[in-house]
């Protein structure tokens, strides 16, 4: 199985602008800060509503970890904050 990202795949995004469900099918426009500070779409996330609730739970747990990693990398007040981490042993 190919696990890697066809060209384009990538979209930075601040937030959501909109989102709408039609036909089973949810619509998440996502945005981004355009050059005068003002949000613009940067992309169309599409997901069957049958999997929105896994992917939502899926976000949740990331959230978890990540608010974990930063209390347990909390550094010493002369430290400089950790900018990156991984999980799953990456």
């Amino acid at each position: 199985m190919d696990t890697q990202m066809p060209p384009g795949a990538t979209i930075f995004t601040d937030g959501l602008l909109d989102a709408s469900v039609q036909h089973g099918v949810v619509r998440l426009t996502l945005g981004r800060l355009g050059a005068d500070n003002k949000p613009v779409p940067a992309g169309l996330l599409v997901v069957p509503l049958v999997q929105l609730a896994g992917l939502t739970q899926g976000l949740g747990r990331l959230m978890q970890q990540i608010e974990a990693k930063i209390k347990e990398s909390a550094p010493a007040p002369t430290d400089t904050p950790p900018d990156s981490f991984t999980f799953g042993g990456r």
